[in-house]
């Protein structure tokens, strides 16, 4: 361990020196690679560096420890190193934690896709309540939110919608989010009081910037087309909606929810380019199919996942095994305890199998 946090702590002083040059300034696609990967390497190299003083420290501790003391020191030096052997084994632990092979696509926004399942209206609605639930958990976040494309129901609910979040480290948390979300209650179109079961499919793509994933332009089709559905008076009047299909993989994306074509465009890009990276993950995970068994982020969006039931206030997470009968404050954005349980979980996985 100890060989290759040197060799990462070299890599670091590395790009501090590099980032300063002027030729790399100037070459924004280098900077922003060597700025990432930087930033990416920080947290490792500050507990490697207060790991080293630690040892130093407790080693200093346990010298001085051999030398002839009052009462008073002895206990004093006592103390200092079982605290700093303590700090000790919580920064190994850490910094095992922290050279687990990462998700490339940790650090990325993320564009999910909402879609009502089995259910009719009643899904519809859930879509509409897991909606609430993620822009909640954005704002708690102090992450930004962007709507690009909606179908409502004319009660409240959606069909679909799709959105970004952007924030540090958003696809590292949602990531968990994909597959089947089921709902048990009684849905106020129910006059007999019976509980009923409705789903929600729930996609979480890392979206690809530009640089990294290229589109061409030849390999596209656009169309323009009147958009429908809330919005004013440039309803049905303007060509500002837009569909995108990618002829080679017969991809299509559609965006109406701005009133001018070229946004509607851009967003209708973003959403291609974040799909496209998505199929690429999927090819890559095909081949690990039987490692990521195991974990809990696969992202499979026939899987099904987690219950909100609203009779007994519960919610659980079928992956894990994990239930809170906290679902009033889960729904208004409070998804911190079940997403950090499945990182633990998924940490724990690929430290036994490191070991």
């Amino acid at each position: 361990m100890w060989d290759k946090l040197k060799a990462l702590e070299e890599r670091y002083c590395f790009l501090e020196g590099e980032l300063s040059k002027p030729e790399v300034i100037k070459d924004q696609e280098r900077w922003q690679k060597y700025t990432r990967e930087h930033a990416e390497l920080s947290e490792m190299v500050e507990s490697f560096r207060r790991l080293q003083q630690v040892e130093g420290e407790l080693l200093e501790a346990k010298e001085m420890l051999k030398e002839k003391l009052d009462e008073e020191m002895v206990h004093f030096l006592q103390d200092e190193i079982a605290r700093l052997s303590n700090e000790k084994e919580k920064l190994e632990n850490h910094l095992k934690i922290l050279l687990l092979p990462r998700d490339p696509n940790d650090e990325k926004d993320v564009i999910m896709e909402l879609r009502a399942g089995t259910g009719g209206e009643e899904a519809a609605l859930f879509a509409a309540d897991l909606l609430r639930m993620y822009l909640r958990f954005a704002e708690n976040k102090q992450w930004q939110t962007e709507i690009f494309d909606s179908h409502p129901t004319d009660i409240g609910g959606f069909k679909e919608i799709i959105f970004s979040i952007k924030g540090k480290g958003a696809y590292s948390w949602l990531k968990y989010e994909s597959g089947v979300h089921r709902v048990q209650r009684i849905p106020t179109t129910e006059s007999g009081g019976r509980i009923h079961t409705s789903t929600a499919t729930v996609a979480v793509l890392p979206e690809a910037e530009e640089i990294e994933l290229s589109i061409n332009l030849q390999d596209l089709r656009i169309d323009t087309f009147c958009s429908t559905g809330p919005g004013g008076q440039s309803v049905n009047t303007t060509q500002s909606a837009v569909r995108i299909t990618h002829l080679p993989t017969n991809t299509v994306v559609t965006c109406q929810d701005e009133k001018s074509q070229l946004k509607n465009r851009e967003k209708a890009m973003r959403v291609l380019r974040a799909r496209l990276l998505d199929s690429m993950i999927a090819r890559q995970q095909e081949q690990q199919a039987q490692e990521r068994r195991t974990q809990v982020g696969t992202g499979d969006r026939s899987e099904r996942i987690r219950t909100y039931n609203y009779p007994q206030n519960r919610v659980t997470d079928h992956r894990v095994g994990l239930t809170l009968h906290k679902l009033d404050q889960v729904l208004e954005g409070g998804l911190d305890a079940i997403i950090e349980h499945l990182i633990t979980h998924d940490r724990a996985e690929m430290l036994r199998k490191a070991n």
